[in-house]
């Protein structure tokens, strides 16, 4: 069958948009309902102990404060006697917020007041007295890099001579980077709307990258049926990672919900946001060796993370050193430090943002080593296989990704010698990296019907982060079903729709995509067959011949209405469901994004003050289903790999054990005036392998690799090698 009009590949714009713009999309905590109560979360402020009173007689005291829940009298939990881990939970013993009386990280919630306002509820919490036990602890990962464990991540073996190969080296390098704690820092706060039904079921309004994890979780540590419990995420604030988890607001909201049998919302404060997942610190050495021709001959990259007492955090580190260049003798290494902190979280292209940092530092320090221009050493180690798995790449077109951003650049002007480019008191600096980043693709359903008005409706319990969901879910279904775009509705974020995978990743493209284009080709089959059934005069036309499109099937120069057809179906309805899974021909390839980053920076020469003035980014990732939408999630990508670079700390207190910096006010990251020009390109690269769309994905791609052109580029601006991020200025001076 043919397909007439193509919305795919075509710059669209978002389908809410025009909500999101004039105020009419509600996120979590803006659902209103009478009687709504408030919750306010106490925090602790020691960073390790116990807690051996809490006094919350003058709070219970205030007229409206209804609720006070702590260690002692919230509810007994299915969880008490088991832990219960969700889709996105490290390996260990997963928080429980009003556990016990141990204190295990500072600014762990103590304490939910809960009240008929949300002022009420938070001046009741700042009148609670709470007697600590306080012991020492430990937040610095430098201070136990030594005891640091085996991560219980699936580090590639070695492979080949590693040690002997970079011991008779031509040229070598062995450096150190550190990198800091980051938080993901969304617009909008985690929240949690708790609606208290008669029959003792509950609505939630929730932050959060999966509906059905949260149910999930809330299912397994309330005991509560499935059917009882539904919830909703229909906008999403930004995220970032932040809500693969389910954070503490959630159940602490649902333990008051159930106490008191009402409504309650219970919303984190700003400096909370602080208080779960980020970003790990971490401490990683790069040893490369290479041949008097520049070929590699020796990777080695080890790695130290830090992690809490109660779960081993990881993510994949280290694995992109062993897989984005050609080397046959490759050592990775990674451990964790335990430390009394919340345990990270995945957090936008988790490990690769890190680890490709150092990898992409490493290797132009090489190039200034043996004399090579950057890129042109990368295109000599171009790996054709990843050799992590010893398979060959379904595509890769990271040569082009060179080729058209460098010519984009105009890198062929850049004169190697540091501190050769200037204008007036500025030092002018050129620098580039690669990106990596796995195409994934997970299980997932999507549920299609189309009405006798044409309308197509299609669901799957995903979410829409602010990556575009919506919308190229719109487009994949137009597509595949011959509908116009104005006819396509797509409903997400509802933990009863067809089970999807969290969103992160870069994989709910490729996944939930192909569960809705699988489910809208079965639909249009269905329309092919009712207008067999009754219009003879299709009847012997071949299915190839057949056109669908703009809402039409077409055969000859003839053609009939969609909803005509469907008008004629019993009920005047057709409905289908589909499952879908990776196909099988992808288990013999390596699946992967990449890119090249060019950047241009600009540091004065009196001050060390630091401008990126120019950006390039092209981007090598399948079939792009929306240009639009992706061109502003790469955009995104490296306006945070420029706060990656230049600004972004977590700067903690470690007499203290605490964050100081948790405000948007003093947690530096990119304004408008931080950014220059940023240009994307993508470029071509035809997949049938990766999925059927030929789509691999760009939420994560655009970070990778931002930050190390950067310092590349301070370091060819000034000459000095900065290897601790972010680099601020005293670091350049």
């Amino acid at each position: 069958m043919k397909t007439f009009n193509q919305a795919s590949g075509q710059p669209m714009d978002r389908v809410d948009g025009p909500l999101k713009v004039t105020g009419q999309a509600r996120y979590a905590a803006e659902y209103p309902e009478d009687g709504l109560l408030y919750g306010s979360v106490v925090s602790s402020t020691i960073a390790r102990g116990r807690v051996i009173n809490i006094d919350s007689s003058a709070a219970l005291a205030v007229p409206g404060v209804r609720l006070v829940l702590d260690h002692r009298n919230r509810p007994r939990l299915a969880s008490d006697d088991e832990n219960y881990a969700d889709a996105d939970s490290a390996d260990g013993s997963p928080f429980r917020p009003l556990y016990n009386d141990r204190v295990l990280y500072s600014g762990q919630p103590l304490a939910l007041v809960v009240a008929e306002s949300l002022e009420l509820a938070r001046y009741a919490g700042s009148l609670l007295r709470i007697d600590y036990q306080q012991e020492d602890h430990q937040t610095d990962l430098l201070a136990v890099l030594d005891p640091a464990h085996p991560a219980p991540a699936e580090t590639p073996k070695p492979r080949g001579d590693f040690n002997g190969q970079l011991a008779n080296a031509a040229f070598s390098i062995d450096a150190t980077y550190c990198t800091v704690n980051q938080h993901h820092s969304p617009m909008e706060p985690h929240a949690s709307t708790v609606f208290y039904k008669d029959d003792g079921g509950l609505e939630i309004h929730d932050k959060n990258q999966g509906p059905q994890n949260c149910q999930d979780y809330l299912h397994k540590i309330f005991a509560m049926p499935k059917d009882k419990i539904r919830i909703l995420t229909a906008y999403v604030g930004g995220a970032f990672g932040s809500g693969l988890r389910p954070q503490y607001q959630l159940p602490l909201a649902v333990m008051a919900a159930l106490q008191l049998k009402r409504s309650v919302r219970v919303t984190l404060t700003r400096q909370q946001m602080f208080t779960f997942g980020y970003r790990p610190r971490t401490v990683q050495r790069l040893r490369l060796g290479a041949d008097a021709a520049g070929r590699l001959v020796a990777v080695g990259h080890d790695a130290i993370g830090q992690t809490s007492r109660f779960e081993d955090f990881t993510e994949h580190l280290v694995e992109w050193s062993g897989m984005l260049y050609q080397c046959d003798n490759v050592a990775l290494s990674y451990k964790l430090a335990p430390l009394d902190v919340y345990t990270p979280l995945d957090m936008r292209a988790p490990g690769a943002a890190s680890g490709m940092i150092a990898l992409e530092c490493a290797m132009d320090e090489l190039a200034c080593a043996a004399k090579l221009d950057p890129v042109q050493l990368r295109r000599i180690n171009f790996a054709q296989n990843n050799g992590n798995e010893a398979k060959p790449y379904s595509s890769k077109e990271l040569l082009a990704c060179y080729d058209q951003g460098a010519e984009r650049f105009g890198w062929h002007k850049r004169n190697a010698e540091p501190r050769s480019m200037r204008k007036d008191h500025q030092l002018i600096g050129w620098g580039m990296a690669g990106g990596v980043w796995e195409a994934m693709q997970m299980k997932a359903s999507a549920k299609a019907r189309l009405d006798a008005e044409g309308r197509l409706t299609v669901s799957s319990a995903t979410t829409d982060i602010g990556t575009g969901t919506y919308t190229v879910m719109t487009q994949i279904a137009a597509d595949a079903a011959g509908i116009m775009p104005r006819d396509v509705t797509f409903v997400l974020g509802d933990s009863s729709l067809p089970t999807a995978p969290l969103q992160g990743g870069s994989f709910t493209v490729s996944s939930v995509g192909s569960a809705v284009r699988e489910a809208c080709l079965v639909i249009r089959a269905k329309v092919l067959q009712a207008a067999r059934d009754h219009y003879p005069e299709l009847a012997d036309i071949p299915a190839e011949e057949v056109g669908f499109g703009d809402g039409y099937v077409h055969f000859g120069d003839q053609r009939l209405a969609i909803a005509d057809i469907v008008a004629n179906c019993p009920g005047g309805v057709l409905e289908v469901q589909i499952d879908t899974e990776p196909n099988k021909q992808r288990e013999g390839y390596a699946t992967a994004t990449h890119s090249a980053v060019f950047v241009e920076v600009q540091v004065d020469e009196d001050l060390g003050s630091i401008k990126v003035s120019r950006v390039v980014s092209a981007v090598a990732a399948g079939r792009v289903i929306n240009p639009k939408t992706a061109r502003s999630q790469i955009l995104g990508g490296v306006v945070w790999g420029l706060g990656m670079a230049l600004q972004e700390e977590a700067q903690t207190d470690h007499r203290l054990g605490r964050v100081l910096n948790h405000s948007l006010a003093e947690y530096h990251i990119p304004v408008s005036a931080d950014i220059g020009d940023i240009e994307v390109i993508f470029v071509e690269e035809n997949d049938d392998i990766v999925n059927e769309l030929g789509s691999k994905g760009v939420g994560e791609i655009g970070i990778v690799g931002v930050a190390s052109a950067v310092a590349n580029a301070i370091y060819h601006a000034t000459g000095k090698r900065v290897r601790e991020f972010p680099i601020t200025l005293d670091k350049v001076l």
